[in-house]
Parts: structure tokens; sequence; C-alpha cells
């Protein structure tokens, strides 16, 4: 049974910065992309990062390039994501998420491709 669980999360004043962690059971993180999707209040899941199983390519949404960094830990089984210059509107519960397809690209901007997603952790950025 996959598990997926997101700590880090918490309230920051704008400009500061937070580090989220994915952690995982049941399943070999390194074998598989790993996505990062907030949910803000009364708006849908969205994209902001993603890893690709070997770690060698990551990609963001525009609203975090510079901001943001996704990567992991293969000996931790983890994934982070380094978020820095917070603002605002990244306040949100941030939710973790990974495909079922192992060792594959997939569409790494679309929740519609990731199978596992953790509980989410509370990320709050106040003005």
């Amino acid at each position: 049974q996959v598990q997926l669980v997101e700590s880090g999360g918490g309230l920051v004043q704008a400009g500061g910065s937070l580090r989220l962690s994915c952690a995982a059971s049941g399943r070999t993180l390194s074998r598989y992309a790993m996505g990062w999707f907030p949910q803000a209040p009364g708006k849908e899941r969205e994209f902001v990062a993603a890893v690709s199983w070997g770690g060698g390519s990551t990609y963001y949404a525009d609203s975090v390039k510079g901001r943001f960094t996704v990567s992991r830990d293969n000996a931790k089984n983890t994934v982070y994501l380094q978020m820095d210059s917070l603002k605002p509107e990244d306040t949100a519960v941030y939710y973790c998420a990974s495909p079922s397809k192992i060792y594959a690209s997939v569409n790494y901007y679309s929740e519609n491709e990731y199978n596992y997603w953790g509980q989410g952790t509370q990320v709050t950025v106040s003005s």
C-alpha cells in the first residue's frame, strides 16, 4: 500500500521560506516522477512543481520559477519543495503526488497523471 505523507507546512511572513517534505512508504520514490499541487481555499488544485523519476529534470509553474525548488533524497525516500520569497498568494494546502507509472515520463503539469496523493500540509503566508 502506497502512502505519501507531507510535512513542513506552517505560518510564515511574506518573504520568508519553508521546506516541505513528502515521505513515502510502500514505494521507492526514485522510480517515479513526483509532483506538488497546492489548493487554495475556493480554488482548484494546481500544478507548481515536479521532478522526473531520475531527478535529472524539474518543472515549475511560471508563478514559482526562481522561488521554489523541487528535489529528492533517494536515500531517505523523500521529495522536498523548498519555497523561498513566499507571497500571500502562495497560501494553500500543498499536496505531493506520484503517478502509477514506473520509470516513466508523464505530463507533469496535469494532476490526472498522478494516482497517489498525500493528505496535504497547510502553508499560510501573512502579509
